[in-house]
């Protein structure tokens, strides 16, 4: 008896020239002859249904030899069962809108998997009245960009309660900010980095045997110190800016970044616009809970005449922010293998930084010495004009210009 990998060369070889009907008959004959089994066999080794096979059954059986000869078309032209998206335009819509809800991602964009089983989705569908199989399912997922994955290590330690909630609250206020031509940008500040003759993660083209040579140790150096890239990324343009600090991360020096984006990049764009979205981490220099980061924005706001509003990403969630994947995963690609031996060399490779996908970065030094420390006293924090949000107003607020 021929082995179940010949046999599935042998429909390889065979099937291809084949029209549908003798397909049915040769397969419905391999079925017949192997006796009991030779059903599911067939069926498992061809890749052609056991509905298809009975059907070739009964054809064998009522069905004259001559008819195997004929080349006749079996099937009329664009014929057969129609799919069942084309039947209901809306079945991709319902299976989305089933997913939605326990899709897993980032607060702008859901990140395209989700935690439910195609079984249960399915199940879902046949409650709405769309009766369709899970396999059915797993075919438009994917077609719209979906895909089964395990666990990644996002969580940083806590999970709030209100997780979602902050989340589908950005989600809305982006896009009303979005929908109107009003800019909407994430900020963040890059790891630090040593100047000097250090190793940088990555590899690069060289000639064999002869790579770049670094110190062995990575013992800051007092004379080049680090540089601090604070970044500020245009989600609407795919746009970049990223000021490269020499002494700290201070809400300060944040606030100042975002002041030069505003100038060199942001009032050409949105000149007319009267308001400006941030979406930042909660803490670090732009911390939820830094005095320093509020009287900072009041000062900005009223210097551009513009309502700044902040969202704060809840704790442990800032890998979500969108400058990280956006901006910063492309600067630290940029610079891969490359020791950062100046200051300026750090500016020119972030400024170079390019994707197929039109990002544009514009950087520039910061030599400012921001001081660390500085106390905000309460008679300051009360002459802020800010409106906090009836939902978690620790992280969502509104500052006015109170000029």
């Amino acid at each position: 008896m021929q082995s179940d990998n010949l046999i599935r060369v042998k429909y390889r070889k065979i099937l291809p020239f084949l029209n549908e009907k003798q397909t049915r008959i040769v397969l419905a004959a391999d079925a017949e002859s192997m006796g009991r089994g030779g059903l599911s066999k067939v069926s498992k080794l061809s890749g052609i249904s056991r509905v298809t096979l009975n059907m070739g059954i009964k054809e064998l059986s009522s069905l004259p030899l001559k008819e195997l000869n004929s080349n006749e078309r079996v099937r009329k032209e664009g014929g057969g069962r129609k799919k069942e998206t084309e039947k209901n335009k809306n079945l991709e819509k319902v299976i989305e809108e089933i997913v939605c809800a326990h899709t897993m991602g980032d607060p702008m964009k859901p990140l395209l998997w989700t935690n439910k089983s195609l079984r249960n989705i399915s199940e879902a569908a046949k409650d709405k009245g769309f009766n369709i199989s899970h396999k059915l399912v797993g075919v438009i997922l994917k077609n719209a960009g979906y895909s089964l994955q395990g666990n990644r290590k996002t969580d940083e330690g806590s999970n709030h309660i209100d997780r979602d909630a902050q989340f589908n609250y950005i989600n809305d206020i982006a896009k009303d900010f979005l929908s109107s031509g009003d800019p909407v940008i994430s900020v963040d500040c890059k790891k630090k980095e040593l100047i000097g003759n250090f190793k940088n993660v990555g590899t690069e083209w060289l000639p064999t045997g002869k790579p770049t040579t670094v110190k062995v140790y990575d013992f800051i150096d007092k004379e080049l110190g680090k540089a601090i890239p604070y970044g500020v990324y245009d989600i609407a343009n795919n746009e970049g800016w990223v000021s490269v600090g020499i002494s700290h991360d201070t809400a300060s020096f944040a606030v100042a970044t975002i002041r030069n984006w505003w100038y060199e990049m942001g009032e050409e764009k949105f000149s007319k616009s009267r308001r400006i979205l941030i979406t930042a981490d909660g803490g670090g220099s732009n911390s939820s809970r830094s005095r320093l980061w509020k009287t900072e924005l009041q000062v900005l706001a009223n210097e551009i005449g513009k309502e700044i509003s902040v969202s704060h990403f809840p704790p442990g969630t800032s890998k979500w922010n969108k400058i990280e994947h956006r901006l910063f995963s492309h600067i630290t690609m940029n610079w891969r293998a490359r020791p950062l031996t100046n200051i300026q060399l750090v500016v020119d490779l972030i400024a170079s930084t390019k994707t197929t996908k039109g990002l544009k970065v514009k950087s520039k030094l910061d030599s400012v010495v921001y001081k660390k420390g500085i106390k905000v006293s309460d008679e300051k924090l009360d002459s802020i004009s800010i409106k906090k949000s009836g939902f978690h107003g620790e992280w969502n607020y509104t500052i006015k210009s109170n000029l």
